[in-house]
């Protein structure tokens, strides 16, 4: 669907080029694994315009304009973004809106997602919404662009037609996209841009240039590689046959060209799956198709061959493709090393970034590479059945709630303080680390909390771990806490009574089922599930009054049926009853505040495998757990025999 308003827009080099003498709105855009062009906000595509206008070759570092992309640069040069962590690379690509639409105007429009948060619409659906709202409809059906969803303007929801889900979308202003005027001329990719003085000697700037040296080496390698005509011939001649897929896909990209010619069939096929396709009949020549290097695999005069290149995270570039021979993944070719990149922690036997970096570098070199594809988490058993679901031996019952009459009321601070403290007489002359006065003068507090019995000039000594205090000090301290009767030092953390948390109310089920876990083959395995409902927060969360929500819900967690494994689970259902597994927080996963967070008591929430780190095997994982349930009060010394 051409965009409201640009005409035709003709790529070159992946830049698009508005019309002559005419003010058009720039947003670039970067290519998700779903083959939807997802744009860059307002901020950094201002960046990117100010990049380009110094040096149109450079390297942008978007992280330099948004925290959150510190990951990521661009290369000017090749239209591709790069991850700096794990290796992956994506295209981008430049495209022109009218100055009156949606991103001219600075107009977002977006949908809130599962996690509560919000993301913007793909530009184009973006300015067809903001068309018909700006025309007063009363509703928008986003069928003509490929989705079965139904905007209502009159409730600002979105309706799946499918399955009559339906979620909250809003509208909401921004800073406009940047504007030009006029046409970049279009005999070469990119304009020198002028030289912007000396580089910055910063890591993240130290990497970019290592990684476009490289970038160098493959194009200046490559281009002695490129095609002349038909794979294998030479001196002949051929037509290239360029099908654009219009489907949404996962593991495929865009592209499926396939050259013909007598007595030769090469079929390179980017992804795979089947698409709707519109077929544009080009002269082969390398202008057209630029990055096909003459593998040896691919050498032959005749016969026919198959590359398949999977379409995430790909390039259209030679040599930096993450590529695998056939549409099986252990067909590799002889002699390839094979680069596993098992996730994006780097806890697979390559680091992504090593592998990515690592393959770039052999490439350049003319070796050829391939990196396979990520495998995918196993996060939960086969279906079982309820009957197959036993008690976990030596622990009574299978599950616990919190209702609301469990959440324990404050205590009078001045009875805590004394109880878990004694007075010292002679004070030593050293800091008060609360207040950061001598302990020989008065608490900092003096004048700011008033307590009968506790004055100002009043030390108390800790009974377990010996630290003293100002008592106005503690006294303060236990006020804004959890006030549930217990104390912690402030400087060793040692525990006094017994600490409770802020966890919302919910339930607790914990049983065995007849799987093992890997590293455990010879025990079954104890499942937990925990599940929180959305409510309102009381006085003991961050804001009272206010909703909270409960993402993910319920949460499967494992352990093996072992005897290390059932004392584990003895310690989480005693830091369950004391509400210490949950809190109301800021996910650092999502950003959401006023959520359901964990509450730094580490839980196993992937059944088999370990590709996020939260899985097994993990032979120290039993002994941590049971250190962190210390901190929280929780120690084995709290188990009854």
């Amino acid at each position: 669907m051409a965009r409201p308003g640009s005409g035709l827009l003709v790529p070159v080099n992946g830049l698009g080029y508005p019309p002559q003498n005419l003010a058009r709105v720039v947003v670039w855009e970067w290519l998700n694994e779903h083959g939807r062009w997802r744009p860059y906000s307002a901020a950094v595509c201002h960046h990117i315009e100010n990049v380009l206008k110094g040096d149109a070759r450079g390297t942008v570092v978007l992280g330099q304009v948004d925290a959150q992309l510190s990951p990521y640069i661009i290369d000017l040069q090749s239209m591709h973004q790069f991850r700096q962590d794990t290796g992956t690379m994506r295209p981008v690509q430049r495209n022109f809106y009218e100055p009156s639409s949606a991103p001219g105007k600075g107009v977002v429009w977006e949908w809130e997602n599962d996690n509560g948060s919000w993301t913007p619409y793909d530009m184009e659906i973006c300015v067809t919404i903001q068309n018909a709202y700006e025309k007063q409809h009363p509703w928008l059906d986003l069928t003509s662009l490929g989705f079965c969803y139904l905007i209502d303007f009159n409730s600002m929801s979105q309706t799946n037609r499918q399955s009559q889900r339906k979620r909250r979308l809003r509208r909401r202003m921004d800073l406009a996209y940047p504007l030009i005027m006029g046409s970049i001329p279009k005999s070469q990719s990119w304009p020198v841009g002028a030289s912007s003085g000396q580089p910055c000697s910063c890591q993240q700037c130290i990497l970019v240039n290592s990684t476009r040296a490289a970038s160098n080496a493959i194009l200046a390698s490559q281009r002695r590689k490129l095609y002349g005509g038909t794979v294998g011939n030479p001196g002949a001649t051929g037509t290239l046959t360029v099908v654009r897929q219009s489907n949404t896909f996962a593991g495929t990209s865009l592209w499926s060209p396939t050259s013909t010619s007598s007595g030769t069939n090469n079929n390179i096929s980017v992804g795979g799956g089947q698409a709707k396709a519109e077929q544009v009949q080009m002269p082969l020549s390398n202008a057209n198709f630029p990055c096909s290097p003459v593998m040896p695999s691919l050498s032959s005069a005749h016969g026919h061959h198959t590359l398949t290149i999977n379409g995430q995270n790909n390039l259209n570039r030679p040599g930096t493709q993450r590529i695998s021979m056939g549409s099986a993944r252990g067909a590799i070719p002889p002699g390839v090393p094979a680069l596993p990149v098992k996730n994006l922690t780097g806890s697979g036997p390559v680091h992504p970034a090593l592998a990515g970096m690592t393959g770039i570098l052999m490439c350049a070199a003319g070796l050829p590479v391939c990196l396979t594809r990520a495998p995918k988490p196993i996060l939960h058993p086969p279906p079982i059945s309820k009957s197959d679901m036993k008690p976990v031996p030596g622990i009574n019952g299978m599950r616990r709630k919190t209702k609301k009459k469990h959440l324990r009321r404050g205590k009078n601070p001045e009875d805590v303080v004394r109880r878990y403290t004694e007075k010292i007489k002679v004070m030593p002359d050293e800091d008060c680390t609360i207040c950061m006065e001598r302990l020989v003068m008065s608490s900092g507090y003096e004048g700011v909390l008033q307590h009968k019995g506790i004055k100002p000039e009043l030390v108390g000594k800790l009974g377990k771990c010996g630290h003293m205090y100002h008592l106005l000090c503690l006294v303060a301290m236990y006020n804004n806490g959890n006030k549930d009767g217990s104390l912690q030092c402030p400087t060793c953390k040692t525990i006094y009574g017994e600490k409770t948390g802020t966890q919302p109310p919910g339930k607790m089920e914990y049983h065995v089922i007849p799987h093992c876990l890997p590293g455990y083959p010879d025990s079954k395995t104890i499942r937990i599930v925990y599940d929180i409902p959305a409510g309102i927060q009381t006085n003991e969360h961050p804001n009272p009054g206010k909703k909270f929500s409960a993402r993910g819900f319920p949460r499967h967690c494992y352990l093996p049926d072992n005897e290390k494994g059932r004392k584990v689970l003895k310690l989480l259902i005693m830091a369950w009853d004391r509400r210490l597994i949950f809190t109301i927080g800021t996910s650092s996963t999502t950003g959401e505040s006023d959520t359901v967070v964990w509450n730094e008591i580490h839980h196993k929430t992937e059944f088999g495998s370990n590709l996020t780190g939260h899985g097994y095997p993990d032979p120290n994982y039993l002994d941590n757990v049971l250190t962190e349930l210390s901190a929280q009060g929780v120690g084995e010394d709290n188990l009854k025999d």
